[in-house]
């Protein structure tokens, strides 16, 4: 028994060592070991022409009933079989004008076998009834939710391939086809659709019937519906309808979102060249969106947290999401991608024309900071070897990141900047209406672009767009006084290889001096090369890519007299950023005083801002100093940057100038930053700061969520009643998002507690909580607890047969409680373990011993009853 015990001891801790090891594919990812494959666009057997969907929503069991029909004719030869995507669905019919032979539903597909092949050409219609209750694709909100009565509504959210769980569907981006909607919904509900509304009426149920029609083809992923209680604001744009749907509750800052709706149409109507192509424009704000925004056609959904009040001034605005999703409008949905790899093709195009619309509104100065931003992201991603063209990936939500969106981007600005703008607008302008209501792959762009051109852009694309990174230049510069020449020596420093090319690309340098400026254009294509340029005196300043033209990584020592003359320029904001950006790696008393000029000088409020950050960055007492004697600015979002700053510091003086803000301050969001900051200073009075906070009334409860982060900070206990009854108290308050930080907060500060039993069980309250995402958050925050009680709870939903959000939280919240465990406590674990053994092999022995008394003692009273 003795080895039976130690046996057993070991098979635990190895049991223990291994459930360590497990790991879960993240998201969207093949498993370990899994090889990712090449993805491409599916074949189109059958070219759908119409989709006819009446369905039926019922909100208290949240499931949907319809019946989809598909008009549709063979393309090349005869179809025997049509294979439609339809997720976690129940079929309950499948009719067709054509003769059925038999049909199929699997967990994720619908196959229909027509009894004899349907001609090339030919007509079809396929009508299927089923019903279902979706995990994606679709998605309610209601008060057996946790929702709000009187804000209940559902949505739906189809990109990339989440619309098969909401109705039968060829869910591919390669098919377009016109589509009617038709939604019965109870008395008092709209419901909002693609294209225009064709009637609206009481069927014979009672509920009201609306009817939408989208009448020019689109892709399968832009198909919406949006129905619940819902208020708006309206417009006009010439005849293009336009409006913003809010829950009830939220109307009251609708129109901050909407504002810039129709000047942002009127510009991209002119900038494109192509009118807006949809019977209307409308958005509409739903609660717990997943994303920021979606381009549905005529159509977008927004998430709630756009909205705003006037009192954060100019720190919060839609602008940007609004001019996205509006741009979508012509690049993804009037010509969208063949396939996902191309995607950039839809976002790379909607991030751009967003940030033109940045520079038609707020100035050219504006967009160019934010390109500024936007490459400084690009290029400090120094592990990044994707191109924007990518097909190898497991799931299309794979790809959608940096690349496709800010990269893409940049592409068009180098294409505009090459081309000029004239040249451009023609080519773009072409390619929509070649295209329209297509599907399109870069090819197609640069097509026209080398059509209208006359030049080749084979190598521009091609290590651009299907090559990965960016040149990395090393710049020297000199000056020879006899000759009057400037040298330029250039260094590409990338490292080459299968994925990452020499670049050759045109590029600008500009020297300025007293006799003006001067520009000149080279071309860089070899990995080392020097460059003269003839100039009549010496230049104060010497520019590379003054305009930002080119997705280029430089590291160019700028000598101080010139970086000095470069943030003086009043005409040159890249250059003024720059030199902020060169100074903050100086700690001299010289440039932090440049710095702080910049921070309380400069015309532009984006020099502001980088100058506050640099003074951070240096992080010196006399650098302090600058921030503090700074922190009167009129611009919201510089003062939000010197607070920003000012947390920076662990500083008494930097501490009361942060309490004596706060006191001061208006702006709800710099009041936010303030409290943020101040969680890192453990004192009576910022704890006297913080807890008021956490019952203050503030829109979407955003001082009390800056508390509960400022408390979480401080990593204090005492904090962790008056949170939990904050939440248990004030829980409508909170949007999701904040409670389940709130939730997390609350585990993150018990989570050394020796006793948890009582965290545990608050914590686990949630975890079968109506709303989804609190339910994974709650399950997430016991993996913050670090409390193996927890494991048995958590093993639930692991265990559970289908892949869900709950399991995958579970088993991440799992593998936290089994890192954080100390080995002197699986130690102590088994040492429990081997004494229990050890008793239960004293009881057994004694058990044995009883047991073989009694067997030698029954031969004897077989022996006597055998006398007798």
């Amino acid at each position: 028994m003795a080895k039976l015990s130690f046996l057993f001891a070991l098979f635990y801790s190895a049991a223990v060592v291994a459930a360590a090891d497990d790991t879960v594919a993240p998201h969207g990812g093949a498993p370990e070991g899994r090889a990712v494959t090449r993805q491409y666009a599916p074949d189109r057997n059958a070219g759908f022409v119409h989709m006819s969907l009446d369905m039926t929503p019922d909100f208290q069991q949240r499931t949907i009933a319809g019946t989809v029909t598909f008009t549709l004719q063979p393309i090349a030869g005869p179809l025997a079989e049509l294979e439609l995507n339809a997720a976690d669905m129940n079929i309950v019919s499948v009719e067709s004008s054509e003769k059925i032979q038999a049909w199929q539903a699997t967990t994720d597909r619908l196959i229909l076998t027509f009894a004899s092949a349907v001609p090339a050409g030919h007509e079809t219609r396929v009508s299927i009834r089923y019903n279902a209750q979706p995990e994606k694709g679709l998605y309610f909100r209601t008060p057996e939710m946790g929702y709000k009565p009187g804000d209940e509504h559902l949505f739906t959210q189809g990109e990339a391939l989440d619309n098969r769980f909401w109705y039968p569907c060829p869910d591919a981006p390669n098919e377009k086809f016109t589509t009617e909607i038709t939604c019965h919904v109870p008395d008092g509900m709209t419901v909002l659709s693609n294209g225009r509304l064709v009637s609206q009426e009481k069927d014979s149920s009672g509920r009201t019937a609306f009817h939408w029609s989208q009448e020019k083809p689109h892709a399968n992923y832009l198909v919406s519906l949006v129905a619940g209680y819902f208020k708006s604001v309206e417009d006009k744009h010439k005849d293009t309808p336009l409006a913003l749907y809010v829950p009830p509750s939220d109307i009251q800052e609708a129109p901050n979102s909407f504002r810039e709706t129709s000047d942002i149409m009127d510009f991209y109507e002119h900038e494109i060249g192509v009118p807006f192509p949809w019977a209307k424009y409308y958005q509409v704000i739903v609660q717990d969106f997943m994303e920021g925004g979606m381009e549905n056609t005529s159509l977008t959904t927004l998430t709630e947290s756009t909205l705003f009040t006037p009192a954060t001034e100019n720190l919060r605005n839609s602008q940007g999401l609004v001019a996205h999703e509006m741009a979508h409008q012509w690049f993804g949905d009037l010509v969208t991608c063949k396939d996902w790899s191309h995607i950039w093709l839809n976002e790379g195009f909607a991030t751009f024309y967003a940030s033109l619309y940045d520079g038609h509104k707020n100035g050219p100065d504006s967009m160019l900071y934010g390109f500024y931003g936007t490459a400084r992201r690009l290029l400090n991603a120094s592990n990044d070897e994707g191109t924007i063209v990518n097909r190898k990936f497991t799931h299309p939500d794979d790809i959608f990141g940096p690349l496709p969106y800010q990269k893409g981007s940049w592409v068009l600005r180098m294409l505009r900047a090459q081309l000029g703008e004239d040249l451009y607008r023609r080519c773009i302008k072409t390619y929509l209406e070649r295209h329209q209501y297509g599907s399109v792959v870069t090819e197609d762009l640069s097509a026209v672009i080398e059509e209208l051109s006359g030049r080749s852009y084979d190598q521009f694309f091609d290590q651009w767009v299907y090559h990965a990174r960016f040149p990395e230049l090393a710049a020297s510069y000199s000056w020879d006084e006899k000759t009057k020449l400037a040298k330029i020596s250039l260094q590409q420093k990338q490292t080459l290889g299968e994925d990452v090319l020499l670049f050759n690309f045109p590029w600008t340098v500009a020297f300025s001096g007293p006799s003006g400026r001067v520009e000149k254009t080279i071309t860089v294509k070899d990995q080392s090369e020097d460059f003269y340029f003839s100039l009549p005196e010496a230049p104060a300043s010497v520019r590379l890519d003054p305009r930002l033209e080119v997705l280029t990584k430089i590291s160019f020592d700028v000598p101080a007299p010139m970086l000095e003359a470069q943030l003086a320029d009043k005409n040159d904001l890249a250059g003024r950023l720059l030199a902020v950006a060169a100074l903050k790696d100086k700690k001299d008393h010289a440039s932090v005083a440049k710095l702080k000029t910049a921070l309380n000088q400069d015309a532009f409020y984006g020099v502001r801002v980088d100058a506050a950050a640099a003074l951070a960055s240096v992080h010196s007492d006399e650098s302090l100093e600058a921030l503090l004697a700074s922190m009167e600015q009129s611009d919201a979002r510089v003062r939000n940057a010197v607070s920003s700053a000012l947390s920076d510091f662990y500083n008494p003086g930097a501490c009361q100038a942060e309490i004596k803000a706060l006191s001061s301050e208006k702006n709800p969001g710099i009041k936010a930053q303030d409290i943020r900051g101040l969680g890192k200073y453990a004192k009576s009075e910022v704890r006297a700061l913080l807890l008021p906070l956490l019952s203050s009334h503030s829109y979407r409860n955003s001082l009390a969520d800056a508390a509960i982060a400022a408390m979480r900070v401080q990593d204090d206990i005492s904090f962790l009643t008056p949170i939990r009854q904050t939440l248990e108290q004030h829980r409508d308050e909170f949007p999701t998002r904040g409670f389940i930080n709130g939730l997390d907060t609350v585990a993150f500060l018990a989570r050394d507690q020796e006793k948890k039993d009582e965290v545990r069980q608050f914590l686990s309250s949630y975890v079968n909580d109506k709303n989804s995402m609190i339910r994974v958050g709650a399950i997430k925050s016991l993996g913050t607890l670090e409390d193996p009680r927890a494991m048995p709870i958590l093993e639930t939903f692991t265990n559970a047969g289908k892949e869900t959000p709950e399991q995958k939280a579970a088993s991440t919240a799992l593998e936290a409680i089994r890192a954080a465990r100390h080995p002197g406590d699986n130690l102590q674990e088994l040492r429990d373990m081997v004494l229990e053994l050890q008793k239960q092999d004293r009881q057994l022995r004694k058990d044995f011993d009883t047991l073989q008394k009694k067997l030698e003692a029954k031969p004897a009273a077989r022996s006597s009853k055998s006398a007798r």
